[in-house]
C-alpha cells in the first residue's frame, strides 16, 4: 500500500490521525478537495481510499448545492467492485454503505422518538464474533461522535461495533472496506474548530452548555484515547494491505 487518497469535503474535517500514521508508514498522501472542484482520482492496485466527513448527507445526493456528491457515491460503488481498499468516516461511512445498497435515517431518541444528534465522547462496544478486529474486542473504549443520522446497513455488511445510542457504528463490507460512524481521526486542534463552528448542531444535542460540555469531554478522553485510536487505525491499514 503506497498511496493514501483522501476524499475531503470541508476544510475542518481533514484526515487527522490517519494523516500522521500514513506519514509514519511512508505512504504518499493525496488530499482531494471535492468541494473545491478537484477531480476524483484514478486508482491503482496499491491505493487506499479514505473518505472523510462533512455536514452534507445521503439526502443531498443529486442536489445543486453538492453536485459532486453523486459522482463521489458512484465512484465508491465502482471502487467497491474493483475491491479497492476503502475506509469511510462519518459521512464517508454513510456514502460507503449507500454505495453498497444501504441508506440512512434520522437518529432519534425518546418516547415518542424525536430527532437527537449523537455528539460527544461515548463508548463503542465490539461484536465478539468479528475476528479481524479481535485485538480490540475485549473492552469498549471512548470515541468522538458527531452525527445526526444513522446508517441502515446493506445486507452484505458485517457489524463490528455499536454505541448505546446508535447500533451501526463500525462495519465491514466485503474484505476491503470499513465504515466508521465515529471520528477516530480526531485531534485536539480539529475538535476545537468543530466546537467553535458547529454551535447550533451541538446545542440541538447537548443544550446551551454544549460547547463547554464538549471541551470538558475532550480534556477527559481526547489524549487518553490517542494510543488506542492509533492502534486501531494501524490495524485497519494492516488488514487492508494483506489482501
Amino acid at each position: 500500500m503506497k498511496r493514501l487518497l483522501v476524499l475531503q469535503h470541508i476544510e475542518i474535517e481533514g484526515p487527522g490521525l490517519f494523516y500522521q500514521i500514513a506519514k509514519e508508514r511512508q505512504m504518499n498522501i493525496e488530499i482531494i478537495r471535492l468541494d473545491q472542484g478537484d477531480n476524483l482520482p484514478k486508482t491503482n492496485e496499491d491505493d487506499l481510499i479514505l473518505i472523510m466527513g462533512g455536514p452534507m448527507g445521503i439526502q443531498d445526493i443529486g442536489s445543486k448545492k453538492y453536485p459532486w456528491l453523486k459522482k463521489e457515491r458512484d465512484f465508491i460503488k465502482s471502487e467497491l467492485k474493483k475491491k479497492t481498499p476503502i475506509i469511510g468516516v462519518c459521512l464517508g461511512a454513510q456514502l460507503l454503505a449507500n454505495a453498497a445498497g444501504g441508506d440512512i435515517e434520522i437518529l432519534k431518541q425518546g418516547n415518542p422518538p424525536k430527532p437527537l444528534p449523537e455528539i460527544g465522547w461515548s463508548q463503542i462496544f465490539f461484536n465478539q464474533t468479528n475476528n479481524d478486529i479481535k485485538k480490540f474486542c475485549k473492552t469498549p473504549f471512548h470515541v468522538l461522535h458527531w452525527h445526526g443520522d444513522k446508517i441502515l446497513l446493506p445486507g452484505n455488511a458485517e457489524l463490528i461495533a455499536s454505541s448505546k445510542r446508535c447500533k451501526e457504528q463500525f462495519f465491514r463490507i466485503g474484505e476491503r472496506a470499513y465504515g466508521l460512524q465515529f471520528h477516530i481521526e480526531s485531534i485536539k486542534e480539529m475538535t476545537e474548530k468543530w466546537i467553535k463552528e458547529d454551535k447550533i448542531f451541538i446545542n440541538r444535542s447537548l443544550g446551551k452548555n454544549g460547547q463547554a460540555i464538549l471541551r470538558e469531554e475532550e480534556k477527559k478522553f481526547g489524549e487518553k484515547t490517542v494510543l488506542k485510536r492509533r492502534l486501531l487505525i494501524n490495524e485497519l491499514f494492516n488488514l487492508l494491505s494483506k489482501h
